[in-house]
């Protein structure tokens, strides 16, 4: 049976743990990594109803998207709601993970959810970040150039959007004098040597880095292995906040309201005025997304559709951008499918099952 490091392993190649803002606490929250799976429970939230929820299905697993434990917690006497759902937790053996801040900033992930219920084409990455990709360049002899790309590309170099197996090679002349403590796999020890060398350059997501160079050594003929090893500025298309993508048909105003509304299944909009114009792009981010505005006025956005702006916020659309505002829980409540479907996919043992839990604090009248 599986395990829940089986579980929590794939989900990080989804969503890498490396890419959760620093103020986030994404990752197993609660629970035995080793413990078999019996069944998990996906849900936005995770409260002590949804682990009542989840021991009453016979799941010993969360997946949430909001981490329970977010601030540190000092004391477990049940005072507070997180407190008396860890104790929960912990009494009945279920364990809870998170994929939050770093399942928004991935390609695929919560904004891209939001898009395809949007059914918006053409999607991107609305804010890419940068440094967080590396540069590998090493030297090869000729003969194993291949060998060596291989072991690379399978460590995780290599890729650069829809592209794999990416490379840049360069011909020149090796030089080395091995001496006496040396067990030189070309040449001989104490004499000089040349020889054909390629030059290998390739991209690497910064956080596999150290994968890469033991990948890079283990593959290498050379004992010692000359390499530079470069953070890079360029923006990583498929890391970074929020999604701009474009409607298959321009939409006025009044349709474009009532066309958000259907598909996300919300109760209200809160929005500044809508552009005069039709409304074609879109630029979404889930939860709090105010801080996306200037890039999706750079992206040339009609709407932004986010949640949590506070009243003073909204001036700063300023006629340039139509905010639209659909609550926290409205606009990443889909996530859950995300995670669902992920799971189910790759696990065939154990129900992956939506719970039916409504975790959302706020009610409208």
């Amino acid at each position: 049976m599986p395990q829940v490091h089986h579980l929590t392993s794939y989900l990080e190649t989804i969503a890498p743990l490396a890419y959760q803002e620093s103020y986030d606490n994404a990752g197993l929250v609660v629970g035995d990594p080793s413990a078999e799976i019996t069944g998990v429970l996906v849900t936005l939230d995770a409260t002590e109803t949804v682990i009542d929820e989840a021991i009453n299905k016979g799941c010993n697993v969360v997946v949430a998207h909001h981490p329970i434990v977010f601030k540190g917690l000092k004391k477990l006497n049940g005072k507070s709601y997180v407190e008396r759902t860890v104790i929960k937790a912990i009494k009945h053996d279920v364990a809870i993970y998170a994929a939050h801040t770093n399942l928004d900033n991935v390609a695929g992930g919560v904004n891209f959810k939001i898009a395809e219920k949007l059914k918006l084409q053409n999607v991107r990455v609305l804010a890419p970040k940068t440094q967080v990709l590396s540069k590998l360049v090493t030297f090869v002899p000729v003969a194993d150039t291949q060998r060596v790309l291989d072991v690379l590309y399978a460590a995780g170099a290599g890729q650069i959007g829809a592209y794999k197996n990416c490379s840049f090679r360069t011909s020149g002349t090796g030089t080395y004098q091995p001496d006496n403590n040396a067990n030189p796999a070309i040449g001989n020890v104490g004499e000089y040597h040349e020889g054909p060398e390629n030059r290998i350059e390739v991209i690497v997501p910064a956080y596999q880095q150290n994968q890469l160079l033991a990948a890079l050594r283990q593959a290498h003929p050379y004992e010692e292995v000359a390499y530079y090893l470069t953070t890079l500025d360029n923006q990583n298309q498929e890391v970074g906040s929020g999604a701009i993508g474009k409607l298959a048909d321009p939409l006025d105003g009044q349709s474009w309201l009532v066309y958000l509304k259907e598909q996300m299944n919300l109760n209200l909009i809160r929005y500044t005025p809508l552009p005069d114009r039709p409304i074609q792009y879109v630029a979404v981010c889930g939860g709090v997304g105010s801080f996306l505005l200037p890039d999706a006025i750079r992206a040339k956005a009609d709407v932004f559709v986010t949640a949590d702006y506070k009243y003073h916020e909204f001036f700063d659309a300023d006629g340039r951008i139509s905010i639209c505002d659909i609550g926290h829980y409205e606009s990443e409540v889909f996530t859950k499918e995300l995670i669902c479907g992920h799971l189910a996919k790759k696990f065939t043992t154990f129900a992956v099952i939506l719970s039916e839990t409504e975790t959302n604090p706020v009610r409208y009248f």
